[in-house]
This record gives structure tokens, sequence and C-alpha cells, in this order.
């Protein structure tokens, strides 16, 4: 039994903003984890972001993960993170 669509907020910072053209957005979608919708921000901005999306963490409500297969069911929010030079 498949999932109806959803809708889901993306949030880009730092190179995936700029990659992206934009700093949020909202997305209807059926990704079921982190993986599924990186691989749909990426077939929907194509590169740079891509390349950007790839080397990314992802916070996906309080926990920031680098894991494909997380899940993202029930978050209404994720955000990519690339890395950040300094710290």
């Amino acid at each position: 039994m498949s999932k109806a669509p959803r809708v889901i907020t993306v949030g880009y910072y730092a190179a995936a903003e700029d990659a992206a053209g934009t700093a949020r957005e909202r997305l209807h979608t059926d990704a079921a984890t982190v993986g599924e919708l990186a691989r749909e921000v990426c077939e929907r901005h194509g590169e740079p972001l891509a390349s950007i999306v790839t080397v990314s963490s992802f916070l996906v409500g309080e926990e920031t993960t680098r894991d494909p297969n997380a899940s993202i069911d029930g978050i209404a929010t994720v955000d990519i993170l690339p890395p950040f030079a300094g710290g």
C-alpha cells in the first residue's frame, strides 16, 4: 500500500542555498527516507546542488544524520547542512 504524497519543508543552508536558489521550499513528496528526499531535491535542482547534497548532513527533527536510510516519516522539516568551513 503506497502512501499519499505529503508536504515537507526543505531548508537549504550555505552553499546548498546558493545552489538551490532558495533558503526554504515546500515539496509534495512521498519520500520516506533522507536518501529518497535527497534524490528528489537533486533531480529538482540538478548540479551543482547534487554535488553538495552528497557531502551534506541532514537535520531531521532535532537529530543530525548522514544515513540515507534515516526515516522522515512524521517529520515536517528537513534541513540540508553542507560542510562548513572553520569550526
